[in-house]
């Protein structure tokens, strides 16, 4: 026994445990500015949030606790009713359509043609305007006489008020979100550049066509950057507040209004801060719950290389 206590002792005075003791100081000193930040900034505020949505604040005066009330009110709330069918149709609209798109532009543009440079930082300018600057942008385009209307009677056709009419409004948000598709372009062509010539000219000698190579080879092989883009795009598509707040506010009648844009409203404009939180607890569990199905099904579709045998 005192042998393994003074083997225990001389093992702690060596070299390689102070050097491991001297690293793991370092790395919590190179990791708490974002440990804090993580408490401060993230954790704090969500804790408080929690709190905040079972009591009735308006900044102003006494906090007063309400129990579950706001989200009682939430169920009777027609307006947030809306919301949420809103922002479900514009996911459910976008976030296959955008995912399509970009597959299909980056497929494109991976073959190796002269000129295609050009095209593809063409193609992923969009993605790099801002979201106030595009949504300023969309906002003439859409308009009445705007761009995408003069374009339409050129061909014949009459063209609808994109933003008056409650129809069609919230389509000029997935013409938006489509529109910047070039971040999801990049990424899915940089996966389908990094599989192996190798697997396409051994399908090519057994004779297989290019969509068969295309979806037994290229789409396993990018599926974990699939899978990516598939939840953030609808972690993105339900958070969606810019282009609301900037293009439309919601109307007309509330038939572009989301989640978000009416979060915010309650909060700071009319200043029912308690309301607001309880209403950003039910997307985030929203979020949490639609994740979590895309994550149980990932097993039966996204390919990793490292699990074959």
């Amino acid at each position: 026994m005192e042998a393994k206590k003074k083997k225990q002792k001389v093992d702690k005075n060596s070299m390689g445990y102070r050097r491991m003791k001297s690293d793991r100081r370092w790395f919590f000193f190179f990791i708490s500015p974002w440990f804090i930040g993580f408490l401060l900034l993230t954790v704090g505020p969500m804790i408080y949030s929690f709190f905040m949505s079972f009591t009735d604040w308006d900044l102003l005066t006494k906090m007063n606790f309400i129990g579950l009330d706001n989200y009682k009110n939430l169920l009777h709330d027609d307006i947030f009713i809306l919301a949420v069918k809103n922002t479900f149709k514009y996911a459910i609209i976008s976030v296959p359509l955008n995912l399509l798109m970009s597959l299909g532009m980056a497929y494109l543009l991976s073959f190796k043609i002269k000129g295609m440079r050009f095209f593809r930082t063409l193609y992923y300018l969009p993605a790099i305007v801002p979201a106030v600057a595009s949504s300023i942008l969309f906002k003439n385009i859409l308009a009445k006489n705007g761009l995408l209307n003069k374009g339409l009677h050129f061909l014949g056709i009459n063209g609808p008020a994109w933003l008056l009419n409650k129809k069609v409004v919230l389509y000029g948000f997935v013409f938006l979100a489509v529109w910047g598709v070039g971040g999801t372009m990049v990424l899915l062509l940089s996966s389908i550049n990094s599989i192996g010539d190798e697997m396409y000219e051994s399908a090519e000698l057994d004779g297989a066509s290019r969509l068969k190579m295309f979806t037994s080879i290229t789409i396993p092989q990018i599926s974990p950057v699939i899978f990516f883009n598939l939840i953030t795009g609808i972690i993105g598509s339900l958070q969606t507040f810019t282009q609301v707040y900037m293009i439309t506010g919601g109307g007309p009648d509330n038939s572009s209004q989301m989640i978000v844009p009416y979060l915010y409203q309650n909060a700071f404009s009319y200043y029912r801060m308690g309301y607001a939180s309880a209403m950003a607890w039910i997307l985030f569990f929203i979020v949490m719950i639609l994740s979590a199905i895309v994550l149980r099904s990932s097993s039966a579709w996204v390919f990793y290389e490292e699990e074959m045998k």
